[in-house]
């Protein structure tokens, strides 16, 4: 698992997520539709009603992350 403040552009070691029931199930269909259809860097957004705050889910693989962008490499390599 690797976090990122895009914002800060910092590498978080921990973070509490609070979701409306909605938002919950929206992120467990999408974390279904990744498990299902495993393109890695494919991602997935969880929006909150008004869309000002947004989550970003993906599934990566070590040993192929040649979608990512070089700070989502760099994360997932170094955790920095």
């Amino acid at each position: 698992m690797r976090l990122l403040d895009q914002k800060s552009d910092s590498a978080l070691k921990s973070i509490i997520v609070y979701l409306t029931r909605a938002e919950a199930e929206e992120l467990r269909d999408s974390v279904n539709d990744l498990w299902e259809h495993p393109h890695y860097a494919a991602h997935h957004h969880i929006y909150c009603k008004d869309f000002n705050r947004e989550l970003t889910i993906c599934i990566y693989n070590e040993d192929d992350l040649s979608g990512f962008d070089e700070r989502s490499k760099r994360l997932i390599a170094n955790d920095d």
